[in-house]
């Protein structure tokens, strides 16, 4: 291993050497701690030291980093103190996540460190938005995302890279090339030579270095870190290396021939570089064994204070507080005066208005999208509004629907506002984890909150099939975190929108297709919020309740203009999560006789847990059983009369009579 001195001071040479040890010496001490039954669980990166060391000493401290779990060299050079990470280790109050996450899933906003989740790649997209952060602000600094020769394999890999070269990104991402994902041998992993091979089908630069060489990490970062900024561009590094402990540590190595172990242990990072340090007579033994004594008080004493741990006791209070991040100042709600007049739109051009007018309001907020931009979008939702804000704020995305919502999440860790639409709410699915396990958990995991919307066009009645009619808002409804709203009207549809733009969680925006050019109402020009969380009565009446939100409002309506002889009191959820319980039980308690309406399919949709909550909480009121209306529990077919007999539409007149004959 050869090192290279340059014109490193002597003191700098001795500050990388002290960052170097102390993760080792960290470890060290929690792998006995871990034999003892102090700590649960430990990923050891003993091997990787002079990765995480290294990259994090090449950048500023106000440069984000997303780490994996073998990187505890990012949290101790970036000083974060050891006692509140040992409280973090023991799943205590006092760490990082008030005891919500193990190990290395937290993170921190001050000291910029983003927290992993375990399915690894989406770290990489988080760091493209925080890298469009800094390129739109004009910030001379790179994000840098970790990831393992194992997640090169995941698509979000792909992803982040492609949409890190085709929007110019001051991005740096960095392969831990220790030869295993868990026990899968890189044979058994990928075909090509290197992993650095990749970085040339993605149109950007890359290098493979040496892992394991304190010095040969820490000036190549610093060198690609320049190349990043001052280009505009993101940069593939791949550092070779090893990991002498396990994927973790109740996983063993038998599955790494013997040796192996031999031939790493000559490239151990920490024994290489005293060594040249000694030869450079930059280093004593008796200074190293003076820095060693050092590390060693400093760790016991932070130990004795992270020992100094209160007890975990269970607030369901607190618990359900944390889910949301709250705004910082209080929303003022739209009000009707009397004698106001307003103009009529469709329901498409109050979204419009609503898009229109936020980016108007907030200079931060950037829209992205596939063909949202001069096509203005797959339903033209858009059009017109890059000519007027530009293509750094609304801006066209490759087809990677995973990257998109982790830049979006990345963009909101820098105080940007993102809306993202999902072309069709169909094809959520391959951003399904970012959305559910990033967007959604990250304010209760360690205090970061997602200021994200997703627009998504949904619904059938259009015979456009089973890839771009259903209805999934179900899937996220079930989604602690996350807040799903579901207009029907104009009007509502502008004002929510605007509302769910302002509120600062992740927000999945429900616009039925079927109504875009279809339906039109009173639309105020005024730029102003509809409270999220709260149904709107649209009629009242004393015979039966329809419960219902999106296309089953109008259904709702035409058919009680159908059946004048009803009293049909009809409630528009709006919101789904969160529910207006208030409001559904004062439907149930209007006519005693309730009916939940939707399109989705049957079994595990919204009506199901409406149901089950009146029948626990309002079962004093009912008259007869709670009825549910909703479509076919087939995927939606493409034919027309087909498409007629899924729709819950088609059984509403028949559980009617049932319900009122009951």
């Amino acid at each position: 291993m050869q090192f290279h001195r340059k014109n490193y001071s002597g003191e700098e040479l001795i500050s990388l050497y002290k960052n170097l040890l102390l993760p080792r010496m960290i470890e060290e001490k929690m792998l006995v701690l871990l034999r003892q039954g102090k700590i649960s669980k430990w990923f050891s990166g003993i091997g990787q030291e002079a990765i995480s060391t290294g990259v994090t000493m090449a950048l500023q401290p106000d440069e984000w980093i997303m780490p994996l779990h073998r990187n505890l060299g990012v949290f101790t050079t970036r000083k974060m103190p050891l006692n509140k990470l040992f409280k973090q280790w023991q799943g205590s109050k006092g760490g990082y996540s008030k005891g919500r996450e193990r190990s290395f899933h937290f993170g921190s906003k001050e000291h910029h460190i983003c927290g992993m989740i375990s399915h690894l790649g989406p770290q990489m997209a988080i760091a493209d938005g925080v890298a469009l952060a800094y390129k739109l602000s004009g910030s001379d600094k790179v994000a840098v995302a970790f990831t393992g020769d194992g997640g090169t394999s995941e698509g979000d890999f792909h992803e982040a890279l492609n949409v890190a070269a085709v929007w110019d990104l001051p991005v740096i991402f960095v392969i831990e090339n220790n030869g295993y994902g868990l026990s899968t041998p890189v044979s058994e992993q990928y075909r090509c030579f290197s992993l650095v091979e990749k970085a040339r089908g993605y149109g950007m630069e890359g290098i493979q270095i040496e892992g394991n060489n304190i010095l040969e990490v820490y000036d190549t970062i610093r060198g690609v870190k320049d190349y990043c900024i001052h280009n505009q561009k993101p940069y593939l590094v791949e550092c070779m290396t090893f990991r002498m402990r396990g994927h973790e540590e109740a996983s063993g190595t038998k599955y790494v021939p013997a040796h192996l172990f031999d031939l790493w242990q000559q490239k151990d990072p920490i024994k290489n570089y005293e060594d040249y340090l000694l030869q450079q007579e930059v280093l004593t033994e008796l200074t190293i064994m003076d820095i060693r004594n050092e590390c060693r008080e400093y760790i016991e004493s932070e130990l004795h204070t992270g020992y100094d741990s209160t007890p975990v006791i269970a607030d369901t209070e607190e618990e359900l507080e944390d889910i949301y991040a709250w705004p910082e100042k209080k929303p003022v709600y739209f009000q009707e005066t009397p004698g106001n007049t307003h103009p009529e739109k469709r329901f498409i051009d109050g979204i419009k208005e609503g898009l229109y007018q936020s980016m108007q309001q907030h200079d931060n907020l950037i829209l992205m999208g596939q063909d949202i931009a001069e096509y203005g979008g797959a339903f033209k939702i858009t059009e017109g509004l890059v000519e007027k804000f530009g293509k750094e704020r609304v801006r066209n995305t490759p087809i990677c629907e995973s990257a998109i919502v982790g830049a979006a999440l990345g963009l909101s860790m820098e105080g940007y506002k993102a809306m993202m639409e999902m072309q069709f709410a169909d094809f959520v699915t391959v951003g399904f984890n970012q959305v559910v396990n990033n967007l959604a958990k990250i304010h209760y995991r360690w205090g970061q909150n997602a200021d994200v919307v997703i627009r998504m066009p949904t619904g059938g009645g259009v015979g456009a099939g089973p890839f771009h009619s259903q209805s999934n808002e179900a899937w996220f409804v079930h989604t602690p975190g996350l807040k799903v709203v579901y207009p029907s009207t104009p009007m509502d549809a502008k004002g929510l929108l605007i509302a769910a733009i302002n509120d600062p969680n992740p927000i999945l925006f429900f616009e039925h297709k079927a109504l875009y050019r279809s339906i039109s109402g009173l639309v105020p020009e005024a730029y102003f919020e509809i409270e999220i969380g709260k149904a709107r009565l649209v009629q009242t009446g004393g015979d039966l309740s329809i419960i219902t939100y999106g296309a089953g409002v109008h259904w709702a309506i035409q058919y009680a203009k159908d059946h004048p002889k009803l009293a049909v009191y009809i409630l528009d959820l709006r919101t789904l999560l969160p529910l207006d319980y208030s409001a559904i039980k004062a439907a149930v308690q209007a006519t005693g006789k309730a009916l939940l309406l939707h399109e989705d399919t049957l079994t595990g949709g919204i009506g199901g847990e409406i149901a089950a909550w009146i029948g626990e909480h309002c079962f004093e009121f009912l008259d007869a059983p709670v009825i549910r209306c909703a479509s076919l529990d087939t995927p939606i077919p493409f034919n027309i009369e087909l498409e007629k007999n899924f729709m819950a539409y088609s059984r509403l007149h028949e559980c009617v009579e049932k319900l009122m004959n009951y």
